[in-house]
C-alpha cells in the first residue's frame, strides 16, 4: 500500500480532533476489520519515530479464532491475579468510585470477551540496549522502548480515523512466556503490547484526565506555572 502526499482514508477527521476524542475502546461489535484497514494502521505505525530510524519492533497480527482464544485465555489468567491486586479498599468521593467502577466494568468486559474481537495485534521488542559508549564512558539516550511506543500511538491513531477502536493493555505479560510459545515468538522478544482492533460500540470523547496539563506544566524552571 503506497500513500502519497495529502491522500487520506476513513472518515478523515481532523488530525488534533483524533488526537483529543480517541480514547480506550473495551466493548466491540463482530463486524469484521477489513485487511486494508488493518495495513493502513500499520503502515502508520512504522512512520513513527525511533531511535536512529531503526523501528526495533515487530507485529504479529492475529485473526484465527483458535489463537485468538488462547490468546483470551491468558489474558483472563492475568486479569484474575491483577483486579484482586489493584482493588481500591476505599474512595475520595461517590464520583471517584462511580468513575473507577465504570472503567473496571469496561475493562471486565474486554477480558471477558477478548476472544470476540476480530483483531488483536501484537507489538514485540527485541531485547537490545540502545547504550552507545565512549572514553568517558556510557550515553544512555533513552531506552529501546522509547523507539516503540510512539509506532503503538500512531496504529491507534490510525485506527481511530478509520472508524476503528483499541486499547493499549499489557495484563498479557503476566504470562508472557505462554504467549510466546502460543505463536511461536522466539524468547529475544518481548511482547510489549497487545492491541485489540474493532468496531467500537462506545462512542469517541475527550476522555477524563485527572491533572490538566496547567497542573503538571513548568515554565523555563520547575514549579513556574502559567495558567492557560
Amino acid at each position: 500500500m503506497t500513500f502519497e502526499t495529502g491522500q487520506a482514508r476513513g472518515n478523515q477527521i481532523g488530525l488534533l480532533d483524533g488526537l483529543m476524542t480517541n480514547r480506550a475502546m473495551r466493548r466491540y461489535s463482530d463486524e469484521p476489520v477489513a485487511d486494508e484497514d488493518i495495513w493502513t494502521c500499520l503502515e502508520a505505525a512504522v512512520q513513527a519515530p525511533s531511535g536512529g530510524n531503526i523501528q526495533p519492533y515487530q507485529f504479529v497480527v492475529v485473526q484465527d479464532p483458535e489463537l485468538r482464544a488462547g490468546l483470551a485465555g491468558i489474558y483472563r489468567r492475568g486479569w484474575a491475579r491483577y483486579e484482586v491486586a489493584i482493588a481500591p479498599g476505599e474512595f475520595p468521593n461517590d464520583s471517584a468510585r462511580d468513575a473507577w467502577e465504570r472503567n473496571n466494568r469496561a475493562t471486565v468486559h474486554l477480558a471477558e470477551n477478548l476472544e470476540h474481537v476480530p483483531v488483536i495485534v501484537l507489538l514485540l521488542m527485541p531485547t537490545i540496549d540502545m547504550t552507545v559508549h565512549d572514553e568517558e564512558g556510557p550515553m544512555p539516550v533513552g531506552p529501546t522502548h522509547a523507539s516503540v511506543y510512539p509506532a503503538i500511538q500512531n496504529f491507534m491513531l490510525a485506527a481511530r480515523s478509520l472508524g476503528l477502536g483499541t486499547a493499549l493493555t499489557t495484563l498479557h505479560r503476566i504470562y508472557e512466556d505462554d504467549v510466546r510459545s502460543l505463536l511461536g515468538i522466539p524468547e529475544r522478544y518481548e511482547v510489549l503490547a497487545l492491541l485489540p482492533l474493532g468496531h467500537p460500540t462506545g462512542k469517541w470523547g475527550v476522555a477524563p484526565r485527572y491533572r490538566g496539563a496547567e497542573r503538571i506544566t513548568s515554565w523555563d524552571a520547575f514549579g513556574e506555572k502559567r495558567t492557560p
